[in-house]
């Protein structure tokens, strides 16, 4: 029996103190890893005034599964990568809320908590760190997709913000054990490294018409690459919508339709059962 350490246990408990209703979290990678540079160091949590959880200092990532019943599963599974600039994870609104409406609707969610590059005195970069962390929860996802009722053809990513660009580079593997067969890219961060090719995979693009100019701007122009390759994308601008609306309650414009839209979306490309 493995034994876990301080920080291990510490992270275990945090995620059962949010009360984020998951089934299991999942680390992605053993001890013997060469990536857990400050792992003494745990975990941090901050709650806004609103009542949500921020988490920051993530050294041992892993995932919490939302796993939808039987009699509702689609077969479709969602790795969500929550945004905070590489610095936090607004965990709650770009995740939690969005796994158990993922999970009411019959799609496996799972909540990342990847490495951060732009914490203060963090050791991480977003290419050698984050996107190894997504990319691993992609290929542990699908070596569970039985015991979890998963299709292995039917996993995608979800990402916020910065999550939207780990995302977004994940999209771009080559490797097809690592490689999404979907994304959906939420006000991606840095979306000019997002390259589009004949062979990418179909893509859910939304924003907010008073984000940043860097997103309300070109994230329109990725969606007509997607076009110009012959991809299948949806685009969407939500009037009114700033940055980070996420799923949250207090949503009251258009981009409180987003969920159900990226329903319909997936349904469309046959990726729900």
């Amino acid at each position: 029996m493995r034994r876990l350490g301080f920080s291990t246990i510490l992270v275990v408990l945090l995620n059962l103190a949010y009360g984020q209703g998951g089934d299991e979290v999942v680390f992605l990678w053993s001890s013997k890893a060469p990536i857990m540079a400050m792992s003494h160091q745990p975990e941090q949590v901050r709650i806004t005034e609103q009542g949500e959880h921020v988490v920051s200092n993530i050294h041992a990532p892993n995932i919490t599964a939302f796993i939808p019943s039987p009699d509702i599963a689609t077969g479709a599974a969602i790795v969500i990568a929550p945004g905070g600039g590489h610095r936090e994870l607004w965990i709650d609104h770009e995740g939690y809320n969005v796994a158990r409406f993922l999970k009411d609707k019959g799609i496996a969610a799972f909540v990342l908590k990847y490495r951060l590059a732009n914490l203060e005195g963090s050791e991480y970069t977003v290419d050698e760190h984050a996107l190894a962390d997504i990319l691993k929860a992609i290929e542990l996802v699908r070596s569970k997709a039985q015991p979890w009722n998963i299709k292995p053809n039917k996993v995608g990513v979800l990402g916020f913000s910065a999550g939207g660009e780990i995302a977004g580079l994940a999209a771009m593997s080559d490797e097809p054990a690592q490689r999404p067969d979907f994304q959906v890219l939420m006000y991606p961060g840095r979306i000019e490294r997002l390259k589009v090719t004949e062979g990418s995979i179909p893509a859910f693009l939304a924003c907010g018409s008073d984000d940043r100019s860097d997103i309300s701007e070109q994230l329109p122009a990725l969606y007509q690459e997607f076009k110009k390759m012959n991809v299948p994308a949806e685009m969407h601008v939500y009037t009114g919508a700033g940055h980070g609306f996420g799923l949250r309650v207090s949503n009251q414009g258009a981009e409180t339709q987003w969920p159900q839209q990226l329903i319909h979306w997936l349904k469309d490309l046959n990726f729900l059962d």
